[in-house]
C-alpha cells in the first residue's frame, strides 16, 4: 500500500483558546484539522504575555525548526509584525517552506505606514494566503501573489433556522473595543425602540476596557432595560443566543472576513453591518446582507425597520447567509490547504519530509 508522504508543519502565532475568556485561533484550529488528517504539526506558543510568546516562538523554532518543512505564520500588524518578521527570519535560515496567513483588517494601514518594512517581511514567504479579496488588493500592487482560502467554521455545530417573520431581537458580538464601534450598536438600538418599544438585544463579547462605557451609554440613552450584556460566549452560548435572536449587528470600523459574521451567517440570521474591509467582499448588499455606512446609525436603524417590514427580504438574507457559511465549512477549508501544501512541499525532498501516513 502506498504511504502518503505528510511534511511536517509548524503553526506560528498566538495559540491562546486554551484560556478562559478565549476564542480559539484560526492557526489553533487549523493546526487541529491538519493533524486529524495526518500531518504532523507542532503550534507556538500559548503564552498569553506578548514578550514570553516571542521567546516561547523562538525556543520552539529553534528545537524544532529543521525537523519542520513548512512554517504556517499568522500575521497581524501592530506590535504583532515584530513576532512575524523574527519567526520568519529564523524559519528562512532553517530552510523552512514558509506559507503567511494574512488577518485583521487593519493590515492595510499598517503596511502603508511601514511599507520597506512590511515588503522586507512579506518577501520571505513562499506563498501569501489571505482570507478574501480586500487583503489580496492591498498587496497585488505591491507585487506580491496572494491566494484566497476563506476563514472556516465547524458547520454541522450551527443549527439553520430559516428566518422569514423576524421579531426585533438583534444580538451583537464582537469585542468590546473601539475597532469594533459597540457604541454604535447603542446608538442604533435606541433609534430602534422609537418604533419597536419591545425591541431587546444582547451584546455579548470580551471586554478590551469599553464595556463600562457602553453600559453607561445604554443609560445615557434610556435604553438599558432592553439591552442584556453576555460577556464571553463559548461555543454553546454562541449557538444558544443566536439560535433565539433574529437579526445580527456587525458596527465595526475594521474589518476583514469575521468569524462571527459567518457564525451568523450559518445559524440563519439576517445581518446588518456597516460596509467596510472586506465585509462587502464577504456580503453582497439585499442577498445576503444589508450595508449601511460607517458609524452611519440612523442607516442601520433604518435597515432594521426595513427587515422586519418585509419578510421576503429577510428570508432572502437567511437564505443567502447560510449559502455563505456552506462554503466556509471545515471540511472544504481543510482540503483547500491541503492542496496547497502539496504545491508548496512537491520540489522538497521526500528525505526532508515526515513519514506520515497511509
Amino acid at each position: 500500500m502506498t504511504r502518503m508522504v505528510r511534511p511536517k508543519l509548524m503553526v506560528v502565532g498566538a495559540m491562546l483558546g486554551c484560556h478562559p475568556g478565549h476564542v480559539p485561533s484560526f492557526g489553533e484550529a487549523l493546526g487541529e484539522h491538519l493533524s486529524r488528517r495526518g500531518y504532523p504539526v507542532v503550534l507556538t506558543s500559548a503564552r498569553r504575555q506578548r514578550l514570553s510568546r516571542l521567546t516561547d516562538m523562538t525556543l520552539t523554532l529553534l528545537r524544532h525548526g529543521r525537523q519542520t518543512d513548512v512554517q504556517i505564520l499568522q500575521v497581524y500588524s501592530g506590535l504583532s509584525f515584530v513576532i512575524e518578521d523574527l519567526a520568519s527570519w529564523i524559519g528562512v535560515r532553517l530552510r523552512q517552506r514558509i506559507i503567511m496567513h494574512l488577518h485583521g483588517g487593519a493590515l492595510p494601514a499598517f503596511v502603508a505606514r511601514h511599507p520597506v518594512w512590511s515588503r522586507r517581511v512579506l518577501r520571505r514567504a513562499y506563498v501569501i494566503v489571505a482570507p478574501s479579496p480586500y487583503l489580496k488588493n492591498v498587496l497585488t500592487p505591491l507585487g506580491f501573489d496572494v491566494r484566497i482560502i476563506p476563514n472556516a467554521i465547524n458547520l454541522s455545530l450551527y443549527p439553520y433556522r430559516h428566518r422569514r417573520a423576524v421579531a426585533p431581537r438583534l444580538l451583537w458580538m464582537r469585542t468590546f473595543h473601539a475597532a469594533y464601534n459597540p457604541q454604535m450598536a447603542v446608538r442604533t438600538f435606541a433609534r430602534l425602540k422609537e418604533f419597536e418599544p419591545l425591541a431587546t438585544m444582547v451584546m455579548a463579547g470580551q471586554d478590551k476596557g469599553m464595556e463600562a462605557d457602553v453600559r453607561r451609554l445604554s443609560r445615557e440613552y434610556g435604553v438599558a432595560d432592553g439591552i442584556r450584556f453576555a460577556g464571553f460566549l463559548n461555543d454553546e452560548a454562541k449557538i444558544r443566543e443566536g439560535s433565539t435572536a433574529d437579526i445580527f449587528l456587525n458596527t465595526n470600523r475594521i474589518d476583514n472576513t469575521p468569524v462571527s459574521v459567518i457564525e451568523a451567517c450559518a445559524l440563519g440570521l439576517p445581518i446588518v453591518a456597516t460596509r467596510v474591509g472586506g465585509i462587502s467582499d464577504l456580503l453582497t448588499h439585499n442577498e445576503s446582507a444589508l450595508l449601511v455606512p460607517d458609524n452611519d446609525d440612523r442607516a442601520m436603524a433604518e435597515a432594521i425597520l426595513q427587515l422586519l417590514r418585509d419578510p421576503d427580504l429577510a428570508a432572502r438574507l437567511s437564505a443567502g447567509g447560510r449559502r455563505i457559511a456552506e462554503q466556509c465549512s471545515w471540511d472544504e477549508i481543510t482540503c483547500r490547504w491541503q492542496d496547497l501544501l502539496a504545491e508548496v512541499t512537491e520540489t522538497v525532498p521526500g528525505q526532508a519530509l515526515g513519514e506520515g501516513v497511509a
